[in-house]
């Protein structure tokens, strides 16, 4: 899913003079016949009819821009209602199809007031009130395209993540999670030397053996039970919805003790099959290592991790053949939302 081409949301203001703008150079063309009545409810008539189709298709395509709830992957549902007001969201939307049929309401009723009049005074007081109040149904919904255009920027943020074998790596934060995403598959994720580095979901992809892998370097966690924050239930998300194999980075650097560390291990390899990496192994002492062999866990390499997971990716794909006759996954009916 990739939320980067949802085209920026504009104020009202915006749309209600780039609307009245097209209306006036409109009214002023030449070709119109009939007498000077006939004339006068033309060109009004032409403008309102200019003004609501503008406002009334801008609307509509940005509702249309931005993701159908009922059929979005039920990840991103969830990665929405973590980091946004879900229900201001879904407010928001409704407010505009609200906005576009009311200005429809408004052409058909301005339209028909202005083709029963018979003096141009009455004309003009229609379409003066007409504009009126598509200024005003515009004004009612301003906060709602804030809100939109925030919560766009917002979902700029998101992983364009693919329905395919993924890897996530977990772990606390600043112990090398980003730094061993581009390693592994030679991408360029931002580092930078603090906690909580990682505040969305980096992605990867590697090839190995012919078998591409995506890679998800996910927010790092302090393993709080009950008292995740928006960035640590990010991670917790792509662990139990996303990840086929999770990749769980321990740091024995950092200040983090090592026993909260192998307790947050012990549970996410509960939940999905985990491997350990240690990072930063260039700063590590031999104590240090040698503290971390005595607890018995097996330790990988990024070649053997890589090995490893391109052959569960191998597996996984010819159980799908088997099983359904064909290499690719098809079009999955998404699971409709229930709130």
């Amino acid at each position: 899913m990739n939320f980067q081409k949802i085209p920026p949301v504009e104020r009202g203001k915006f749309y209600v003079e780039l609307a009245f703008s097209k209306a006036r150079i409109k009214g002023q063309q030449k070709n119109l016949t009939g007498n000077w009545l006939q004339i006068i409810r033309k060109k009004e008539c032409l403008k309102i009819d200019i003004i609501k189709d503008t406002i009334a298709s801008k609307l509509d395509a940005l509702v249309k821009n931005f993701p159908s709830i009922d059929h979005l992957p039920f990840f991103y549902v969830l990665l929405l209602k973590s980091t946004l007001d879900f229900v201001e969201f879904k407010k928001s939307l409704g407010s505009l199809t609200w906005a576009r049929k009311k200005i429809l309401d408004l052409q058909r009723i301005y339209v028909s007031k202005i083709m029963g009049t018979t003096t141009r005074g009455d004309i003009k007081k229609h379409s003066k009130e007409f504009y009126g109040r598509i200024s005003s149904v515009m004004k009612q919904i301003d906060k709602n395209l804030v809100f939109l255009e925030n919560s766009r920027k917002l979902m700029k943020t998101y992983p364009d993540i693919k329905e395919m074998f993924t890897v996530a790596i977990y772990g606390f934060p600043n112990i090398g999670k980003t730094t061993f995403l581009n390693k592994l598959t030679g991408t360029t994720a931002k580092i930078a030397a603090y906690s909580f580095t990682t505040k969305s979901i980096n992605c990867g992809f590697f090839t190995h053996k012919g078998q591409t892998v995506q890679v998800l370097d996910v927010p790092g966690t302090l393993a709080r039970e009950n008292k995740m924050n928006l960035i640590e239930y990010q991670a917790d998300l792509v662990v139990k919805h996303l990840a086929d194999v999770v990749i769980y980075i321990v740091d024995m650097t950092e200040p983090f003790p090592l026993k909260d560390q192998l307790k947050l291990y012990k549970k996410v390899k509960k939940i999905k099959p985990t491997m350990v990496f240690l990072g930063k192994e260039d700063i590590l002492t031999e104590e240090m290592y040698e503290d971390f062999k005595d607890l018995k866990i097996n330790i990988y390499s990024i070649d053997e991790l890589k090995k490893i997971i391109s052959d569960k990716a191998k597996i996984k794909k010819e159980e799908y053949i088997k099983e359904h006759g064909e290499e690719e996954p098809r079009k999955k009916k998404r699971k409709r939302y229930v709130e």
